[in-house]
């Protein structure tokens, strides 16, 4: 199922500043938690998702990526570095008491900390891109250039987020995980550090370029290999294109979403392809061979004497190649018998003695229709 807008799911404008974001979140946590409704599957369902909303929207740097390439931003993640998401019930806690900014939690019990050594340098976010091709270069497969703007590392710094080299120094607090548990009461709660934010560095003095964050948004070039034989839909993915991590973490990955361009003569269905083409009148009467197109050419298909409208002919090996198999799909031609029409008088008077020499024969299909018809005309 799809994904909700996050911004819809809170019920926020995309303007909506950090505060409105996290305002609004605490009314709605309060509203559906399970504690204030019991045995209500739906308040449960609805907190987990204003939870996730808000683990991203409350984030700046997920919040920006989100901006940019809505949900495919966090496809294919592991872990929060990634763009993934806390469990619902760990951002309640963080809102209502974490951070060391007051809250709830804290309110109604003391608190302290310790180092956690969960994080180290976060992940880059993935990327999604969405590329259309033709069928006949899904068919012979492809090499293709994407542009796209992605996070890299900075030039300036080498990535380290520091104006000067040996500037970025191990935070005290967490000593360099990134995050504390602290203690509320009889809780424990994970959170990243206050002081370096889940870097697990402290910056006195920011690179200029990258404002500390190791990292800067850039167009880049990448080559993609199409396969032959690739399908609507299917993703592609590119292990390292994604954005770069923050200060030195490791880059996410790129996903590139395969869209074939409708063709203008044939459908596809799996491996096979479906064209019509028009036959003419007496064609179909008296027989013949009929040229028809397929990826590779031209190709000949022999009509036989009395073909009827919507006949299907099978050119075997002449569709699709299947994904990584030497096999291929097939052709089905159906052709549509042509009424001539705009006749001259000549033809008219040709047509009525052939009419006139048939006698009513020769018509099978609609000799057997009136006989099973006959008690709807008595």
């Amino acid at each position: 199922m799809a994904k909700r807008d996050y911004y819809e799911v809170l019920g926020v404008e995309k303007s909506a500043s950090a505060d409105e974001i996290k305002k609004t979140y605490r009314k709605l946590a309060v509203k559906f938690h399970p504690d204030k409704n019991p045995g209500d599957k739906s308040a449960e369902d609805k907190f987990k998702e204003i939870g996730e909303a808000y683990d991203v929207l409350g984030d700046e740097e997920k919040r920006a990526a989100y901006d940019r390439h809505g949900h495919a931003a966090f496809q294919g993640a592991a872990g929060q570095g990634a763009g993934g998401f806390h469990d619902p019930f760990e951002v309640f806690r963080e809102v209502f008491g974490g951070g060391g900014g007051g809250g709830i939690f804290e309110e109604f019990f003391g608190g302290g900390s310790r180092r956690s050594s969960r994080n180290g340098p976060s992940r880059g976010s993935d990327l999604r891109y969405d590329l259309e091709i033709s069928l006949e270069e899904a068919a012979k497969g492809t090499e293709k250039s994407i542009d796209l703007e992605r996070s890299v590392s900075c030039e300036k710094c080498s990535g380290s987020g520091s104006a000067k080299p040996g500037g970025a120094k191990t935070c005290s607090t967490c000593g360099g995980a990134g995050q504390v548990i602290a203690t509320r009461g009889f809780f424990q709660v994970q959170q990243p550090c206050p002081d370096c934010h889940g870097a697990g560095q402290i910056i006195s003095n920011p690179c200029p370029d990258c404002r500390g964050q190791g990292r800067v948004e850039k167009s880049t070039r990448i080559k993609l290999r199409i396969p032959a034989g690739i399908t609507e839909s299917a993703r592609l993915r590119s292990s390292g294109n994604g954005d770069n991590g923050m200060r030195g973490g490791p880059a996410g990955d790129l996903y590139v979403v395969i869209h074939i361009r409708r063709h203008e003569i044939f459908a596809r269905e799996d491996d096979d392809l479906y064209c019509e083409i028009p036959l003419s009148f007496t064609k179909a009467a008296l027989g013949g061979e009929l040229v028809v197109p397929t990826l590779e050419g031209k190709a000949t298909v022999k009509i036989p004497p009395g073909t009827q409208s919507s006949t299907v002919f099978r050119l075997r090996g002449k569709g699709m190649p299947a994904l990584q198999s030497s096999s291929k799909g097939d052709l089905m031609v159906r052709v549509q018998v042509e009424v001539p029409t705009n006749l001259t008088s000549d033809q008219k008077e040709k047509l009525k003695e052939f009419s006139d020499a048939c006698g009513g024969e020769n018509e099978p299909m609609a000799e057997s229709f009136f006989e099973k018809a006959k008690r709807f005309f008595s």
